[in-house]
């Protein structure tokens, strides 16, 4: 088998959207990485398009936006900031990598299979999970560049890597077979019920599953048992490392240019309302689209050709030949991205006239390009901003210089070594009547929500301001809690508003919670 490694935009656009028809992942990757099944990353027609589809109304379900919203803030405030406060209070030196791994298998696990492992604690307990997925990760990486032949010996053997990738999958599986037995019981005792609707991946596969009936399988709860294994598998591990590993480089740059920070925290401080979207025109979104930019947590993307073809290029491609597009140098190139490709500059992400400037994406291919563009794009972007929003906000991170920030050569980029560093909590201090103002906004906006979010809201309320204050939120969130009329909803606005214009309330320090961060649908 030949090998093509390509850096050439034209040739993305040409595979991916061009001549996508032509072009396959191919029995050779569906066989290095086994693990995954017959899910969506290995998947090609008819099974792709029929998991791709699945997925879609998944996403664009009008529920899944606030709900994602919903569990990464209970996320954030049950795990992340106990852990980041324990870690500034006692002066603990902790691997943010680690931590950003936890978080997001936690929330993937819960968006996917309404389960919560719980392994972000302020003890860090030990995951044979993400150990296991650690290792299938490395040694997927192995096979791709050890020949075929060894790799396959070695299995047979059952020796070396091999074996650990036998005891990684076996944990993998009993971690997603007990996720999908646990389920299968929870709708035989809620058959005839009553219950309340949840929104997560496994439910909506079980339910095309009785509804409309795969074409793909075999009729028999043993194969549809392993289609959901294989498709809930692939959505797990292929959103946890990525977004885990973009954030920790974002961090990473971001301690090596302090006036971005700045520019963020004033973004974020100005703004009237702080309104995480996937659409808007965001220093912090230009900033993370250029840390992807310079450390794609997946630094190349294979395939293959079912005809003989000639690229853009002029290089010869036929069905014995593997395609690499070689992410990471595309990033670094000086004809695609100027002289300046090296630099970490978000500003290259706005146009002169100050709107966000969009790449096409054979040019910023992080996210894949045509129709295999990646499903859960916009569902990254949003759990990377109202982390980092969190983080920028009330904290300040200190990496410790112990070791040169290197990507690992690995089939994920993560932080060569880890990503040590020290977390200092920063109060914010809010100028006159800001508290108020911010109450306003936020009341007005959660209005058709209600919930429980308000009510920890006030009581943040509680903890840091003043009581005549707190007792104006309370009066909103009984108002929410009993269904009063929407006049009287109105009235306690105008009262809001009226306190807010005559406020002389010298300045205070608030912890900005990331209930403050919200999801625009």
């Amino acid at each position: 088998m030949h090998l093509l490694l390509t850096a050439d935009p034209s040739n993305i656009h040409h595979v991916k959207s061009k001549r996508v028809d032509n072009f396959v992942k191919g029995y050779k990757l569906h066989e290095i990485m086994d693990v995954l099944g017959d899910g969506i990353i290995t998947a090609d027609s008819p099974s792709w398009e029929y998991h791709r589809n699945a997925a879609m109304s998944f996403f664009n379900n009008p529920d899944f936006q606030p709900s994602l919203v919903q569990i990464t803030q209970n996320k954030i405030l049950s795990g992340l900031v106990p852990l980041l406060d324990n870690a500034s209070k006692h002066e603990i030196e902790i691997d943010l990598q680690d931590l950003f791994l936890r978080f997001v298998y936690d929330t993937s696990s819960i968006i996917m299979m309404n389960h919560d492992p719980n392994s972000l604690s302020i003890d860090l307990p030990y995951s044979a999970l993400l150990k296991a997925v650690a290792d299938i990760e490395r040694i997927v990486f192995l096979r791709h560049v050890m020949p075929t032949c060894l790799w396959k010996f070695m299995r047979w053997l059952n020796v070396g890597e091999e074996r650990k990738q036998e005891h990684a999958w076996k944990t993998l599986d009993n971690f997603i077979y007990n996720q999908i037995y646990r389920k299968r019981e929870e709708r035989k005792e809620e058959k005839g019920q009553e219950t309340q609707v949840r929104v997560d991946l496994l439910t909506l596969f079980m339910d095309k599953e009785e509804n409309l009936k795969n074409p793909l399988l075999p009729r028999n709860n043993t194969n549809d048992n392993k289609f959901l294994r294989d498709t809930i598998t692939n959505f797990f591990l292929a959103g946890g490392e990525t977004t885990s590993t973009t954030l920790s480089w974002f961090f990473y740059f971001l301690s090596k240019h302090p006036q971005v920070v700045h520019k963020i925290k004033e973004e974020l401080r100005h703004a009237n309302m702080i309104i995480i979207n996937n659409n808007n025109e965001s220093f912090i979104r230009n900033s993370l689209c250029e840390t992807l930019r310079l450390c794609p947590p997946i630094g190349y993307d294979p395939t293959g050709a079912m005809e003989p073809t000639i690229f853009p290029s002029g290089h010869k491609v036929t069905p014995n030949t593997q395609i690499i597009f070689a992410l990471h140098a595309m990033g670094k190139m000086k004809k695609i991205w100027g002289d300046n490709c090296s630099e970490f500059k978000p500003e290259r992400w706005i146009e002169k006239g100050g709107t966000i400037k969009h790449e096409p994406s054979y040019k910023f291919s992080v996210f894949g390009a045509g129709p295999r563009t990646c499903i859960g794009k916009q569902m990254a972007f949003t759990q990377m901003k109202v982390v980092a929003a969190t983080i920028i906000q009330n904290y300040h991170i200190e990496v410790i210089e112990q070791y040169d920030r290197v990507p690992k050569i690995a089939m994920v980029s993560r932080v060569k070594n880890g990503f040590k560093v020290k977390v200092c909590r920063c109060p914010l201090i809010l100028d006159e009547g800001c508290v108020l103002q911010k109450s306003l906004y936020i009341y007005i906006y959660i209005w058709p929500y209600g919930g429980c979010s308000y009510h920890i809201f006030v009581i943040v309320l509680v903890f840091y301001c003043n009581v005549y204050m707190c007792l104006l939120h309370a009066l909103c969130a009984w108002s929410m809690t009993h269904r009063v009329s929407i006049g009287c909803n109105l009235i306690i606005i105008l009262l809001l508003l009226r306190i807010c214009l005559l406020s002389k309330l010298k300045s205070m320090t608030l912890f900005r919670p990331s209930l403050l961060l919200q999801e625009k649908h």
